[in-house]
């Protein structure tokens, strides 16, 4: 699956990854949880070789019998019902996003699908574009299940100026965190940005692990990062649509934005995601001093990403004026 290299991934039948990847995340998700909390007597005390629930403690907790479990976390998914689904999900107190994902990886072990392929460039719709322009007051942007950024608004494109001054396109949110130099200053609690997009990733890839361009990003990720590396050997998944993020902007300084994400009914895969400031703070300020820059900087185009050189001018002399 993602992040597994081999060279004749896209001819062979890759529901043995989906296998792998239950065996893998159940096996995480069992570590994590005690007999204790699970209120089960510890029997081996020091002894025990796991650090949390055996299989058949999982088993005896979901109301299966423990040779089921067994074939379950082995990755034979036929004809799995919602109820041991839902006995196992509470067994091992998932939380939503891990449920779901256990779904997606059940589902994708028990189904025949063509060997992957890589997928039509996705594309904005015009209306869409046209509503991320109309937030002049906003940063707005169109982001894929990978974490592209597939379209922006000119608010937009100044807040992740640093983001578009990577050469590749589309511009790749978990590119920039794990590849970028600037990240854990661009960031200012990158430890936790960094564990949400290994985290959307994880999910992404349950979803649809036939994504070529999202397995080959991994691979790359896995390749040349340790951070994420270490990050995806978790298993950790989690569903992100609202919260808050601590930027530092080379040009107009510290900013607090809280966030929303929506889906795009109409464009599977697609999600708006947008940034807002609270009234009277200086995040807001900040904000309305970097759309009077973003106005007033040639390289910022109105309808289409900036381009490489176009996007690391301001970049480097915003950090020159610092």
């Amino acid at each position: 699956m993602a992040g597994r290299n081999d060279p004749y991934g896209a001819n062979r039948d890759i529901r043995g990854d989906f296998r792998a990847e239950i065996r893998e995340f159940l096996g995480t998700r069992r570590a994590r949880v005690t007999p204790e909390q699970a209120g089960l007597p510890s029997y081996g005390g020091d002894r025990r070789r796991v650090t949390g629930l055996r299989r058949e403690e999982v088993a005896l907790l979901a109301g299966i019998s423990s040779e089921y479990y067994t074939r379950l976390e082995r990755g034979n998914a036929t004809g799995v019902s919602e109820s041991v689904i839902e006995g196992i999900a509470q067994a091992l107190r998932l939380d939503e996003a891990e449920r779901i994902h256990l779904l997606d990886l059940l589902r994708g072990a028990g189904t025949t699908r063509p060997p992957r392929r890589k997928p039509a460039q996705q594309r904005v719709r015009p209306a869409v574009q046209r509503v991320l322009d109309s937030m002049t007051g906003t940063p707005a942007f169109v982001l894929s299940g990978r974490l592209d950024i597939l379209a922006a608004n000119a608010l937009g494109r100044a807040l992740f100026s640093l983001v578009y001054a990577d050469p590749a396109r589309p511009p790749n949110n978990a590119r920039f965190v794990f590849l970028d130099p600037h990240a854990p200053e661009f960031f200012r609690d990158w430890d936790e940005v960094a564990n949400d997009v290994v985290a959307m990733l994880r999910a992404e890839a349950g979803r649809d692990a036939y994504d070529r361009r999202l397995t080959d990003m991994i691979g790359e990720l896995s390749t040349r990062s340790e951070d994420f590396r270490r990050r995806w050997a978790a298993h950790n998944v989690r569903i992100h649509t609202t919260g808050l993020k601590r930027l530092h902007h080379p040009v107009v300084g510290d900013l607090d934005l809280p966030f929303e994400t929506f889906p795009l009914g109409g464009d599977a895969g697609q999600s708006l995601l947008t940034y807002t400031a609270e009234p009277a703070s200086r995040s807001q300020e900040a904000l309305k001093l970097l759309a009077s820059w973003a106005a007033t900087t040639d390289d910022m185009d109105e309808s289409e990403p900036v381009d490489d050189s176009e996007s690391a001018e301001p970049a480097e002399s915003a950090e020159t004026s610092d």
